[in-house]
């Protein structure tokens, strides 16, 4: 079943709900997310067919039906597979070495977002659906229900990216985060969007249809609020942090295992024991990235070290045990500290020694 929805979302021909089945079933386990890439990669390698040369290759212009359609391309791609080595190379390469975000349209393409690319996006009737920014993308209007698409954008880390969908919902992304959402939301129905990483949320008002946020096995859904989501796969929880308004937690296989959130209050999902917990909170403390900060009170250097490692696009290995033990309290200003001044900070605290090689960190014990 799933093969069948993979095909049909690579075709363009998916529905809503067969996409949110892709995507659940793609962000179960590690191994699923492979599995999607490697079709992907055929497919595309497929599609590149009918542009090789005779000289390279034979040209395959055999048009199957749908139904055998799969069957053809991986026939192609055994024919002209040596004349593509080099650009499937390169294309991996690419992808495994981009410091771009990425945007995934819905119809299968790639494009890389860069400071320098602004411009228009519309859709296959001439009319402009979104605006691409320095930093951002704006998108505008709504569509038919059962013409809604959903893209994917991918904020690699070192990076934050902020995104206004077509209700007027703001999002800001925070650093190793990755968003799926509408191109135009429907005109009837809810607001649904499926987060993977850290993101803060100031979500349009519109009581005829509820905004959610799928953040794995949680849902949150508001009317029009501000807050922040947390949900690392990293990570067994998943925290949200209320600014302003109302917003409400839930198991999603069983919406009955819910909280309801008041400002200055966090609920937090647990992975294992599928309980939600609250607490009162300074939101400010939660949304700080959002304001070029990092903020930590009472943080423990394991948590420190991963929003390093997203902040500033590094891996941090540590090997001194007296470090791991160590809570640290303090605000840092992204813009104007690096790794080595953070980390001169800490060391301060607690003694140790370290070393760069590349984008890899190792701190070790004083000899």
């Amino acid at each position: 079943m799933i093969t069948e929805i993979i095909n049909k979302y690579l075709s363009n021909e998916a529905s809503e709900q067969e996409v949110q089945t892709l995507f659940e079933w793609i962000e179960a386990s590690e191994e699923n997310k492979k599995q999607f890439i490697t079709i992907k990669k055929t497919w595309a390698l497929a599609a590149l067919t009918e542009n090789i040369s005779a000289d390279t290759a034979p040209v395959i212009k055999i048009k199957p039906k749908k139904k055998n359609r799969k069957y053809f391309q991986y026939a192609a791609i055994f024919v002209v597979l040596l004349s593509l080595v080099k650009i499937a190379v390169n294309f991996n390469h690419k992808a495994k070495h981009s410091k771009e975000i990425v945007l995934e349209l819905g119809n299968g393409q790639t494009e890389y977002i860069t400071k320098n690319n602004q411009s228009n996006i519309v859709n296959d009737k001439g009319e402009l659906i979104a605006k691409k920014l320095s930093g951002q993308i704006v998108y505008f209007g709504k569509t038919k229900d059962e013409e809604v698409i959903y893209n994917s954008l991918k904020v690699p880390y070192g990076k934050t990216f902020k995104l206004t969908l077509s209700d007027g919902t703001v999002i800001n992304l925070n650093s190793g985060t990755t968003l799926r959402y509408p191109e135009q939301f429907g005109i009837n129905g809810k607001r649904i969007v499926y987060l993977t990483g850290e993101a803060f949320f100031e979500v349009a008002k519109d009581k005829e249809h509820p905004f959610i946020v799928n953040a794995n096995e949680a849902d949150i859904e508001v009317l029009g609020t501000k807050f922040n989501v947390s949900a690392y796969p990293e990570t067994p929880t998943i925290n949200s942090v209320l600014t302003e308004g109302s917003i409400r937690m839930y198991e999603t296989k069983n919406p009955s295992n819910s909280v309801l959130l008041r400002p200055n209050q966090m609920a937090t999902w647990q992975n294992n024991s599928k309980k939600i917990t609250t607490r009162s909170v300074d939101p400010a403390f939660y949304s700080a990235w959002t304001k070029g900060e990092l903020t930590f009170h009472d943080t423990p250097f394991s948590t420190i070290a991963k929003i390093i490692q997203r902040t500033y696009d590094v891996e941090i290995i540590n090997k001194n045990s007296d470090l791991a033990k160590q809570n640290f309290t303090g605000t840092i200003k992204i813009s104007e500290s690096s790794v080595e001044n953070i980390l001169e900070l800490l060391k301060r605290d607690t003694p140790f020694e370290y070393s760069i090689h590349k984008n890899t960190i190792t701190i070790t014990n004083l000899p």
